[in-house]
């Protein structure tokens, strides 16, 4: 994703569009909040909270008045409703096009295991995007027969069994894995690579991994 949006009209990184979101609508659903209340219903810091109000004051979205007992009343502005709802449009735009994306290169990864003979794939993440992951492989008529994620205290991640290493992965059946984390990919591939090799380590484009040599053991195996 782009850090900004194209005009740069929120001055606000995509990042931070689901949070001012949220921030927007939690003003615009009520006006009676502290800055404190806000930051626990947001699940944020007070510092950043109150940074951005700040922010948003500056920008003529939400008013502040004084209210009894010392405490604020904020009140969004018409220009801070108006804001809220193009947010809210980009937000879900930009979240449409982020799946199509994934899923579009889920598919093609997948394809090329189909050519290669491979049709059962353990899948090494858990989060939204392993969720498109599933979706794609069955798009593309391949089994997953494994979630690999250590130290997650569940035993079915949509229906599927999660295993904490590949050798479990393995023993149910699983070719190849395919890396759908969005947290720390990078370090995933690094893990897997001098074991499964790049034919049976499959990463999409999106997650920017920088391709690892195979170590000496895994040449000597291949040869």
């Amino acid at each position: 994703m782009n850090g900004k949006s194209g005009n740069d009209k929120s001055d606000a990184p995509e990042s931070d569009a689901a949070t001012m979101v949220a921030l927007l609508a939690a003003v615009d659903d009520t006006d009676q909040h502290s800055q404190r209340s806000l930051a626990t219903q947001l699940d944020m810091a007070l510092g950043l909270a109150n940074a951005l109000l700040r922010r948003c004051v500056s920008k003529g979205l939400i008013k502040i008045q004084t209210a009894p007992a010392r405490r604020y009343a904020y009140y969004l502005t018409p220009k801070g409703f108006a804001e809220k709802s193009r947010l809210v449009a980009e937000y879900l735009a930009t979240s449409l096009n982020f799946f199509r994306h994934a899923r579009g290169q889920y598919e093609d990864a997948f394809q090329g295991l189909l050519g290669r003979g491979m049709t059962k794939v353990a899948i090494a993440g858990n989060g939204e995007l392993a969720e498109i992951a599933l979706l794609s492989a069955s798009a593309a008529g391949i089994t997953v027969a494994a979630i690999i994620a250590p130290g997650r205290n569940i035993e079915l991640f949509h229906g599927r069994p999660v295993v904490g290493d590949l050798d479990a992965a393995i023993a149910l059946g699983a070719e190849a894995v395919v890396i759908a984390d969005s947290i720390a990919p990078q370090r995933i591939h690094d893990q897997l690579f001098t074991l499964l090799g790049p034919d049976r380590l499959i990463a999409p484009r999106l997650l920017h991994i920088t391709p690892r040599a195979a170590s000496p053991q895994k040449r000597e195996r291949a040869a």
